[in-house]
C-alpha cells in the first residue's frame, strides 16, 4: 500500500517520471538523480516498508535475487571494478528516505567514493556472548 506522502511510493508507481532501469510488479529499478557514481540505482518496493525492520522477508528476498541481476547488468554496461550495496535504516544510519530502498552504487578504481566505518575491536567471549543473545531472537 502506497503512503500517501510518500516521494519513493510516487516514483515506485509511476506518478513521479523517473529514468526506470527495469520494473515489475512488485519493483521500479530506476537511477538516481544525485548520484554517488555514474549509474547509481535504486531498487524500490512499490510497497511502502519504512525500513529493514518493516520489510516482510518474502518482499526482501525477492529484491535481493533482482539486485544481483541489476547488477550483473550493470557491470556490463558500465564496465565498474565493483560495487556497493548499501541500505539505510533510520537517520542516525544515514536514511533520507523513510521508504525501504536498496543502493547500487558501481564503483570504479580511484573514484573517490568514501563508503565505510572504522574498524572497532573485540574480543572472542564478547563476540560469543553477542551471538548468543542474538541467536535467542532468531
Amino acid at each position: 500500500m502506497a503512503e500517501k506522502d510518500c516521494i519513493f511510493c510516487k516514483i515506485a508507481n509511476g506518478e513521479i517520471p523517473s529514468a526506470t532501469i527495469y520494473e515489475n510488479s512488485d519493483f521500479r529499478v530506476i537511477l538516481d538523480v544525485a548520484p554517488a557514481n555514474r549509474g547509481h540505482a535504486l531498487i524500490i518496493p512499490r510497497e511502502h516498508f519504512k525500513d529493514i525492520f518493516d520489510i516482510d522477508a518474502l518482499t526482501a528476498g525477492k529484491l535481493f535475487s533482482l539486485a544481483t541481476e541489476v547488477a550483473r547488468a550493470m557491470k556490463s554496461v558500465l564496465h565498474c571494478d565493483g560495487m556497493n550495496i548499501v541500505q539505510n535504516n533510520g537517520i542516525v544510519a544515514g536514511q533520507t528516505v523513510f521508504h525501504f530502498h536498496l543502493h547500487l552504487i558501481p564503483r570504479y578504481e580511484n573514484d573517490n567514493v568514501n563508503i565505510g566505518w572504522q574498524p572497532g575491536d573485540s574480543t572472542p567471549g564478547e563476540l560469543q556472548e553477542l551471538a548468543k543473545e542474538i541467536r535467542k531472537k532468531i
